[in-house]
């Protein structure tokens, strides 16, 4: 009886969130069509992903064990796509799965917002790239998510439990992902910035932000620190633009 009272006043939030307009940032359950499409470029990936140590999630069974080996000799077909997209419509997809990350998520769009606004509140001298509206999409598989500069849209990994990756407070991953659409033009692309000091630019702009909003927030050690003496302060990330490109010119800061 709870548990049906619980299910039913999420379906209520989730539907009379969706579509609203009313919040610059939305979360969104995927439908079986999205999940299927994402499982496929993952499938299709699965050999890069494996080759760099990524932890990836797929639906279980002796289907998409098929799928991988497929991928790995490089003969998937348009067949295996029309399969895959049947298979997650009949016997994967479950919109309930979903309902714990959203409202997890949908909880901590205020803060999302708030942060939003301190970033457009900057006085930076390059644009950092903003959106009318941000587009969250939930999902259960692949690498751990991603994000697209062009749509300023993000795939956010969750379970059906409820749980993220990485962090407990979905915000951390949300604003991550967020500034990575910001930086992505004005200086990732501009400057052929590589993933390693790429990541460590977004870690240490959300850190240097947003560490008392985000206690548990962290910034990834892999082995790439050239920006660290250019990023000590907020005030530095008004000329990002200068200390990325003194990098990529192989020029290095007087200490």
């Amino acid at each position: 009886m709870f548990k049906n009272v619980y299910l039913a006043a999420l379906f209520i939030l989730l539907f009379s969130c969706e579509g609203t307009g009313q919040s610059r940032v939305q979360v969104v359950i995927p439908s079986a069509e999205t999940e299927s499409e994402y499982i496929w470029n993952t499938l299709q990936d699965i050999t890069f992903f494996e080759e760099n140590q990524y932890q990836v999630s797929l639906p279980k069974g002796t289907f998409i064990d098929t799928l991988i080996s497929k991928s790995k000799k490089g003969t998937l077909t348009n067949k295996d796509h029309a399969q895959l997209q049947l298979f997650v419509k009949d016997s994967v997809y479950n919109k309930s799965d979903y309902l714990k990350g959203y409202e997890k998520a949908q909880k901590e769009i205020p803060l999302v917002h708030n942060m939003l606004q301190t970033i457009n509140q900057e006085q930076y001298n390059w644009v950092f790239t903003e959106f009318d509206t941000y587009r969250i999409t939930l999902t259960l598989y692949g690498p751990g998510g991603s994000y697209n500069p062009d749509e300023g849209s993000v795939l956010l990994f969750t379970t059906s439990e409820g749980k993220f990756k990485n962090y407990q407070n979905p915000a951390n991953t949300i604003i991550h992902e967020l500034v990575h659409i910001g930086v992505e033009k004005p200086i990732i692309q501009k400057y052929q910035v590589p993933h390693t000091l790429k990541e460590r630019i977004v870690d240490t702009f959300v850190f240097l932000n947003f560490k008392g909003d985000l206690p548990e927030y962290r910034i990834q050690d892999m082995g790439e620190k050239r920006i660290d003496p250019y990023l000590r302060t907020k005030e530095d990330l008004h000329k990002l633009d200068q200390h990325v490109k003194r990098i990529m010119q192989g020029q290095h800061p007087k200490e």
